[in-house]
């Protein structure tokens, strides 16, 4: 490979990467709080897998009593079963009960989960699958059969992704696909562009579908360009089968699911925490025209501004992870991010609402009120993906629980 196509390949792993939050990096400390911790295709889901092995048991107790209806939802994530292969769990609302959903002989990579009804959708050996809530009912909806290891991110299957009324399926497999849930139709609406990679024919423009807005009329993908060693966003709209995209500015990294919509689908967050590969802050892309506003820059007043995980709350107040670093070093990783709340522009009354910080954060997911956030924090810097799931609420005084050791691909259920 040229070194063009290794940054390439990186990025890429990043976009389809099962994480859910910022970059991973080396480097920081443990977090400052109370806490104890207790694919892309199949061959990242493997190396996953054997680090979750050494971390968790299938289907963990909570230590922590837990009154019925925790959760708003249930809560599904990517952990190992006894055999230490990745598969499919779901946490139920009471916070302790948990169930492994997939059963596959190799790991899941890629799921997603119906809103309306349970169901999974899900990638294992390169193959699309469909179950049921209660993991009856196994259909292989597409099968990718085998790809070159050099092209596996864009030509493998990857990314199923539910729309909210749980009628449609995206995912991409050389480009982007849409299958009906009815009709067992597959479309491609946005088909991987060819092109000349070290001297060979490759892709040269791929699509990878991240997530549906809330209200299920624009799909964010990630647009790929591997010999330009580029990535961006855009908007696609089923209705109109229409791609909008998104007018980013320098440095900016609205890409790599890095992106959170608002909760009236009216506009997406993006927010970058380290300094390296892209630089950090926080933006918002207007999602009728594309525009794009920088409102964190990377750097203001000597300091770099670090970001993640924003979303725009029905309250109508932004939530975010953030924290300054003097911007005297080429690179920062692993930052001591702390929960901030503010005005939807990220600076007015901008106020700490924990006194925890983050520092080895791999993911996070928000409640839909806002009223707490579900953390994967690792027991080590060497582990970037995943991690131990604690719920922290954003009123100081009501502390956290731990929900399970491990977890990753965190997504609420219905």
């Amino acid at each position: 490979m040229t070194n063009r196509l290794r940054i390439f390949t990186a990025i890429i792993i990043l976009a389809l990467s099962i994480l859910a939050c910022g970059v991973p990096s080396n480097g920081g400390d443990s977090p400052t709080s109370a806490i104890e911790p207790t694919s892309s295709g199949d061959q990242v889901a493997t190396v996953v897998a054997s680090t979750m092995q050494a971390l968790t048991p299938s289907s963990p107790d909570s230590p922590t009593p837990q009154p019925a209806g925790l959760l708003p939802h249930s809560l599904y994530f990517i952990n190992n079963d006894n055999a230490g292969i990745a598969q499919v769990f779901r946490l139920e609302t009471d916070g302790k009960t948990t169930t492994q959903i997939t059963f596959e002989p190799g790991a899941v990579g890629h799921y997603d989960v119906s809103r309306i009804d349970g169901s999974v959708a899900y990638v294992s050996n390169n193959q699309l699958l469909l179950i049921n809530a209660d993991g009856s009912s196994r259909r292989v909806l597409v099968d990718g059969g085998p790809v070159d290891p050099d092209y596996r991110y864009a030509e493998g299957i990857n990314n199923p992704t539910f729309s909210p009324d749980g009628q449609t399926v995206a995912f991409g497999h050389k480009g982007l696909v849409l299958y009906a849930v009815s009709t067992g139709v597959s479309n491609m609406v946005l088909e991987n562009v060819t092109g000349d990679i070290s001297g060979g024919l490759g892709p040269g423009q791929m699509y990878v579908p991240q997530r549906y807005s809330p209200d299920g009329t624009k799909l964010l993908i990630t647009i790929a360009i591997p010999n330009s060693d580029g990535v961006s966003s855009g908007i696609y709209y089923p209705a109109a089968d229409s791609l909008l995209p998104v007018k980013g500015e320098d440095g900016a990294a609205v890409c790599c699911g890095e992106q959170g919509w608002a909760w009236d689908s009216s506009a997406l967050y993006a927010g970058v925490s380290s300094v390296g590969m892209f630089g950090s802050g926080l933006w918002r892309v207007d999602a009728s025209s594309g525009n794009m506003v920088t409102l964190l820059p990377t750097e203001s007043g000597g300091s770099y501004n670090l970001a993640s995980n924003p979303y725009l709350a029905p309250d109508g107040q932004l939530y975010f992870f953030f924290a300054n670093a003097p911007a005297t070093e080429e690179f920062v990783s692993r930052a001591p991010l702390q929960i901030v709340r503010s005005a939807p522009d990220g600076v007015t009354g901008r106020t700490v609402l924990l006194p925890e910080t983050f520092q080895l954060m791999n993911e996070a997911l928000w409640a839909p009120d806002a009223s707490f956030v579900i953390a994967a924090i690792p027991p080590s810097d060497q582990i970037y993906q995943g991690g131990s799931l604690e719920l922290f609420y954003t009123h100081a005084e009501a502390g956290f629980l731990t929900l399970a050791p491990f977890g990753q691909q965190l997504k609420w259920g219905p």
